[in-house]
């Protein structure tokens, strides 16, 4: 399993799950999923640190393993 991901891989996949994009201020793209009225805030940086990655991923409801599954 992939341990590194990039931001623009991860909003790939947050695309794939129902994200859409709000808006992006620098280099940080905001996603909002409409029908669970979650936000999520990406970086968009050629590797996310861990805990960013994590409290991404766990805001947006999936695992580790899901997010290799889908990219």
């Amino acid at each position: 399993m992939k341990r590194l991901f990039s931001g623009k891989e991860v909003t790939k996949v947050l695309r794939r799950i129902g994200f859409i994009v709000d808006h992006q201020r620098g280099s940080h793209v905001f996603m909002h999923n409409l029908e669970k009225n979650i936000s999520v805030v990406v970086p968009w940086h050629k590797e996310l640190k861990k805990g960013t990655l994590h409290n991404i991923i766990k805001k947006a409801g999936i695992s580790l393993e899901e997010l290799s599954k889908l990219l």
